[in-house]
């Protein structure tokens, strides 16, 4: 197992941006905890949260099908330095806000929303880089890394966020932050990336590749079919758990980096065991598997009395819809030819862009009304109904047999 895990990591180049990306992470990660916290702290509205969160998935939903299309004809090593230089800019102005106290949250919104837009443009060329780095038969397994190194973050980086916050406020960890894009930027400048393969198709008209490509190709549309509702109705409660901690388990920034690091630890899991996991299952049976796992540890969050049983239903969430969102992407990034990958990876862009921002808007209203609880649990429960619809006639006999990608 541990020959197929990790042997993405004997590619030098796959190693060292795999790395680069894990510093970034931290600092995204801290940023995630200490701005959230601010924010429920100071509104006190799921709404403002979901408001300031939605804002940087808006603009990936709009501008990251540009961005993936064009991660198939733009210089990728000059996207990826460009599009860091300038969210570690941002970060910056978002710590010296929060530092000097001059922060509302609707600036704090709009900064996400820049800041989702040079990541809309970048992201998709630095995940185009990625699979290049490894022979194709690491290709899962190389995924599985890359959403492992993405979630390790989400580990380490609130117990840092904690820690730069104990010493040196909110602004701190935000610095920290700001700091982090360096690395990304550094081991892209150390790598050796391979000129683009892909034709230079006109941007709408790559985006219509990657549509057409999802509609003829089985894997992803039954893929998508999953997807959707799980971005749409199980995702956002990543963006209250903040207004979880704070004002359901009345915690404080401790309580979310908990959390926030429980979730964080159960990803690590689910992405460190994917490629043996998708080799006994197959992508689709996994999928399915993770689909409803989310559904049941979203009901037990939802329920839980304290902090302790809170943090098992994020460990919960953490492996389960780690599996699944990890699967988004592997079947994407194995249905796809080299040259037609970022067309493809713009119809996931889409998907999360537009469904995950929708899906925390509708909820956060919600859950100002009726309280975060019963909304987290209505999720959980309308995520199952709306997978059996769609999940049972995938099971016709054409398509029983049709379980791995």
């Amino acid at each position: 197992m541990a020959s197929g895990t990790f042997a993405p990591f004997r590619s030098r180049r796959y190693a060292l941006i795999w790395s680069g990306s894990l510093i970034s992470n931290i600092g995204t990660w801290m940023e995630t905890v200490a701005l959230g916290y601010f924010v429920a702290d100071s509104t006190g509205k799921n709404s403002w949260s979901a408001i300031v969160a939605a804002a940087g998935f808006i603009a990936n939903g709009i501008l990251g099908p540009v961005g993936s299309a064009m991660a198939d004809r733009l210089n990728r090593r000059v996207v990826i330095v460009v599009g860091n230089a300038i969210a570690g800019v941002i970060a910056a102005v978002v710590a010296y806000l929060v530092m000097t106290d001059n922060a509302p949250p609707g600036v704090l919104a709009l900064l996400a929303f820049l800041s989702g837009s040079a990541f809309a443009f970048s992201f998709p060329s630095f995940q185009t880089v990625m699979p290049e780095l490894v022979p194709r038969e690491h290709l899962v397994a190389a995924v599985g890394l890359g959403n492992a190194g993405w979630n390790l973050g989400r580990v380490l980086g609130p117990a840092a966020a904690a820690v730069a916050i104990l010493i040196g406020g909110i602004s701190a960890a935000l610095w920290i932050n700001a700091a982090s894009f360096l690395a990304v930027i550094a081991a892209v400048l150390l790598a050796r990336i391979s000129p683009r393969k892909g034709a230079h198709r006109p941007v709408f008209a790559a985006l219509a590749d990657g549509v057409r490509f999802a509609r003829h190709t089985p894997a992803m549309r039954r893929m998508l079919a999953l997807m959707i509702p799980t971005i749409l109705i199980a995702s956002p409660f990543i963006a209250f758990v903040a207004q979880m901690a704070a004002n359901v388990l009345d915690g404080g920034e401790g309580a979310t980096a908990v959390l926030t690091t429980a979730q964080g630890v159960g990803a690590v899991i689910a992405a460190v065991l994917l490629g043996r996991t998708t080799a006994r299952l197959g992508s689709q049976r996994l999928l399915v598997a993770a689909t409803a796992g989310v559904c049941v540890a979203l009901v037990g969050y939802g329920l839980a009395p304290s902090l302790a049983f809170s943090a098992l239903g994020m460990l919960a969430l953490g492996v389960s819809y780690g599996f699944a969102f990890t699967s988004f992407s592997s079947i994407a990034q194995q249905s796809a030819s080299d040259e037609m990958r970022g067309r493809v990876l713009a119809v996931n862009s889409f998907v999360l862009g537009i469904g995950f921002p929708i899906g925390v808007l509708v909820q956060g209203a919600l859950a100002d009304v009726v309280g975060l609880r019963t909304v987290t649990v209505a999720s959980g429960v309308l995520l199952a109904a709306v997978a059996l619809l769609v999940h049972a006639p995938a099971r016709r006999p054409a398509d029983a047999g049709a379980a791995s990608v």
